[in-house]
């Protein structure tokens, strides 16, 4: 779900987003039949990720901790497994009904997903990218230390950037 989470943040964030938009990012994670998507479901789910943004540029697990907290006490509710009557495998719920709204299911899955994260790893479960050209949120699962980029090409671009500036520095040195 925590994957799901940050392609619908993306998604939902960083373009404009559309009912097809949000709807092939949910088939690309399983979704399956008549997703009965709407433009006020595409409105409220993209309220719902700028929530979840600040989940991830969170200073310190304290914040996020707080935040997270924030967010199931807003929208999630007893854990429920569900089959969607026989259509899927047994999993988890946090919503409020198999028939919730997307923005309600997506924002109480999320938080729930990144809760686990938080918990299991102690530490912000993802990340903004740090090029101030894209800022795009990140999921980060890894060991050591944080990531800092959303993708190697982001990284690639801003320490090319960084070694052009210091080429081009008036001293002439590196």
């Amino acid at each position: 779900m925590a994957a799901r989470a940050v392609d619908l943040c993306v998604a939902l964030l960083h373009r404009q987003p559309t009912i097809e938009s949000v709807s092939r990012v949910l088939r690309e994670h399983g979704e399956t039949g008549d997703l009965g998507l709407g433009e006020a479901d595409v409105a409220a789910m993209r309220a719902a990720a700028a929530r979840l943004r600040e989940v991830l540029a969170a200073p310190d697990t304290g914040r996020a901790a707080a935040l997270l907290n924030r967010l199931l006490a807003d929208t999630a509710r007893a854990p429920r497994l569900t089959d969607h009557g026989g259509s899927t495998s047994w999993h988890v719920h946090v919503d409020d009904a198999d028939d919730a709204p997307w923005a309600e299911w997506f924002l109480a899955s999320s938080a729930m997903a990144f809760a686990v994260l938080l918990a299991d790893h102690q530490r912000v479960p993802g990340g903004l990218c740090a090029s101030a050209s894209c800022r795009r949120p990140f999921l980060d699962l890894g060991g050591g230390s944080p990531r800092r980029f959303c993708s190697a090409r982001c990284a690639t671009r801003e320490r090319v950037a960084a070694h052009r500036s210091r080429a081009a520095s008036p001293d002439g040195s590196l």
